[in-house]
């Protein structure tokens, strides 16, 4: 499996928990829009068949570690527009890919948003390897 989880046969990086954790014991999540029935951190979470991209985040504290494939751009997306909902606040767990266009047009220099650079490199999904790529949290409020 962590073959998989580290190729691009899977766009799917389960969070570590205790660094989950962490972020939760600062923010108290409400809802994770890219979960699974196994991996959810939030009682709200919406699936695949969900389409977190397709659903309402308003109102909600969002923890969101998104695909890291294609569509990463469309989830970056989704969340700033959703951040600027009233009493949101989303939480992007993503590649810090700080050439990417997403980056720029949602990330970099704008006001409503936090950038935290993590050190080192995360283990996902229990995998006993770190990512081939560093993370960052964006905070969106």
């Amino acid at each position: 499996m962590n073959k998989i989880l580290f190729s691009s046969q899977s766009d799917e990086w389960e969070t570590p928990q205790e660094f989950y954790d962490t972020l939760n014991d600062e923010f108290h999540f409400t809802l994770d829009p890219c979960a699974n029935e196994l991996n959810h951190k939030c009682d709200k979470y919406f699936t695949i068949k969900d389409d977190g991209l397709k659903q309402n985040w308003g109102g909600q504290t969002v923890f969101c570690n998104p695909p890291y494939g294609r569509k990463i751009y469309e989830w970056v997306k989704k969340a700033s527009e959703e951040s600027k909902k009233e009493n949101t606040i989303v939480v992007l767990l993503i590649p810090s890919r700080t050439d990417t266009k997403y980056f720029h047009e949602f990330l970099y220099n704008k006001p409503n948003v936090e950038l935290r650079f993590i050190k080192g490199r995360l283990k996902f999904g229990g995998s006993q390897n770190s990512a081939p790529f560093p993370s960052l949290i964006a905070i969106m409020r």
